[in-house]
C-alpha cells in the first residue's frame, strides 16, 4: 500500500493506494492548530493536532488500527510546495532533498515546514520506507524566461529571485484528465480556487503563464493572503509593522479575510454584509483581470477549467468569472474535480518504477 500525505496550511489530507493505483481508504484532519476535525472513510470527529506532527501521529494511528501500519507501507509520496529552481520534478527523499525543502520554507512559510512533517514522522517510525516528493513548482518549469524574469538587479536574479508558479500537482492532475477525456485544448485556461487560489494558462499541456510568482502570495484575491500587492506598498507594511509582521499579514490577515470578515467563501456567500459581497466581487474581479493576462500569453482562448474547493462548487463565482470573459469568445467549460492524491501516487508510482 502507498500512502499519500497532501499536507496544506492548516489541512493534511491522505490517501492509502493499492499496487494498481485504487484508493483504498481517505481522511483528512482540517482545522490544524485551532478546533481540529480529523475524518477518516466518512466519518469525521473532533481531534487533538495543535500542528502538523500531532496531525501525523493521528494519521498513523488510524492506518494502524485499520491493518496499515508504517512499516507496512511500500512506499509514501508528499507534495510539497516549494521546490525553487532545485527541482524540477518529482523526487526520492533523501537527507539532500530535505535540506533541500528546507532550504525553499522562506519563499513558502506556510507550507514547506508542514510539508516536511510527515516526511519526517514517516523516516521516525519507518526509516527504510521509500519516501518520494513531488513539487507543485515543477508543472510550471516550461513557462518561458520571459514569464518567469523579474526586471531586477542581476544579482538579486541571481539569488532566485524569479517567477516560479505554484499549484502545479493541481495542474498537472487536470491536464491529464482533459487529455484522457479528449478534451484538452490547444490553449486552456485553468483555475484552482479554493483558500489559495490561482490560475495558469495552459498551451499544448504546457504551462506558459501563471499568476503565483515567487511565492504563494502573488496573483488573485485568496482566503487570508492578499494576491498582488505593489511592492512600495509592502515596504511601507514592513516599516511599520517590521517584516515578520508584514508577512504575517500578508500570507494570514489580508484577502477574503480583511476584505469580508471570513476566508472561507462559503461563509462569505452565507452572509447578507455589504463586506460579504465586496470580498465575493472582488475575488472574481481580479480572476478576471488575471485571466485577461493570460490569455494574452497564449494568444486566445479555446477552452477554460475549474478545480478546487470553490472552482467545483461555487456556481456563482464560477458564473462570474465565465461572464466577466465573455469577450474572449464563448468556449466550452470544465469543472473538473481536483485528485492532487491520486497524481501524487501515479507520478511517484512512474519514478520507483525506473
Amino acid at each position: 500500500m502507498m500512502l499519500v500525505v497532501n499536507a496544506g496550511s492548516s489541512s493534511l489530507k491522505f490517501a492509502l493506494f493499492d499496487g494498481d493505483l485504487q484508493e483504498v481508504l481517505s481522511g483528512q484532519v482540517s482545522e490544524i492548530g485551532g478546533a481540529a476535525r480529523f475524518g477518516i472513510d466518512g466519518t469525521e470527529a473532533s481531534a487533538e493536532a495543535s500542528d502538523h506532527d500531532a496531525a501525523t501521529d493521528l494519521v498513523l494511528n488510524a492506518l494502524r488500527e485499520r491493518g496499515h501500519p508504517a512499516d507496512a507501507l511500500t512506499a509514501a509520496a508528499h507534495r510539497v510546495v516549494h521546490g525553487g529552481a532545485a527541482f524540477g520534478g518529482t523526487v526520492r527523499v533523501t537527507p539532500d532533498v530535505i535540506a533541500g525543502i528546507e532550504a525553499q520554507v522562506p519563499l513558502a512559510p506556510l507550507h514547506n515546514p508542514h510539508n516536511l512533517a510527515p516526511i519526517r514522522a514517516l523516516a521516525a517510525r519507518a526509516p527504510d520506507l521509500p519516501q518520494v516528493a513531488s513539487f507543485d513548482t515543477a508543472f510550471h518549469a516550461t513557462m518561458p524566461d520571459l514569464a518567469t524574469t523579474y526586471a531586477l538587479p542581476e544579482a538579486d536574479r541571481a539569488a532566485g529571485l524569479r517567477r516560479y508558479g505554484f499549484h502545479g500537482i493541481s495542474y498537472a492532475g487536470l491536464t491529464e484528465t482533459l487529455r484522457a477525456r479528449g478534451d484538452l485544448p490547444d490553449r486552456l485556461l485553468a483555475l484552482h480556487l479554493g483558500n489559495g487560489a490561482s490560475l495558469c494558462a495552459i498551451r499544448d499541456g504546457r504551462s506558459v503563464a501563471t499568476s503565483m510568482g515567487y511565492s504563494p502570495v502573488a496573483g488573485l484575491t485568496m482566503g487570508t493572503r492578499s494576491g498582488d500587492v505593489d511592492p512600495m506598498a509592502v515596504l511601507d507594511m514592513a516599516r511599520r509593522h517590521g517584516i515578520d509582521g508584514a508577512a504575517d499579514r500578508l500570507n494570514r490577515a489580508s484577502g477574503l479575510r480583511a476584505l469580508g470578515g471570513a476566508s472561507d467563501m462559503r461563509d462569505l456567500a452565507a452572509r447578507e454584509t455589504d463586506a460579504a459581497r465586496f470580498a465575493r466581487e472582488h475575488f472574481a474581479y481580479w480572476a478576471v483581470r488575471h485571466a485577461g493576462s493570460a490569455i494574452a500569453a497564449m494568444g486566445g482562448l479555446d477552452a477554460i477549467a475549474f478545480t478546487g474547493g470553490i472552482g467545483e462548487n461555487d456556481t456563482g463565482i464560477r458564473d462570474r468569472i465565465v461572464d466577466g470573459l465573455l469577450w474572449a469568445g464563448h468556449v466550452p467549460v470544465h469543472v473538473v474535480p481536483a485528485e492532487e492524491e491520486r497524481t501524487l501516487a501515479r507520478d511517484a508510482a512512474r519514478l520507483l518504477a525506473r
